[in-house]
């Protein structure tokens, strides 16, 4: 039986040691408001891991955060 040759790696960091998965934003949000809502150990467990976002992505969040902290002045 040959060994798998399927490896899971972030094309845009060929030197990153663990191995990335690719998903979209609806396909976790979801999974982690409820995390967050029903207070799963997990998630604490995984709150300093560093996740990667694109840029356009990072400014929208970026001004959402300003905006909520505005709002609540």
């Amino acid at each position: 039986m040959k060994p798998s040759r399927l490896r899971i790696f972030d094309s845009n960091d060929p030197a990153a040691n663990e191995p990335t998965i690719n998903l979209t934003v609806a396909q976790i949000v979801p999974l982690l408001v409820d995390a967050f809502q029903t207070d799963r150990v997990w998630l604490t467990d995984f709150g300093n891991e560093p996740i990667r976002v694109t840029s356009d992505l990072y400014e929208i969040l970026l001004a959402y955060q300003q905006m909520r902290r505005s709002d609540a002045a």
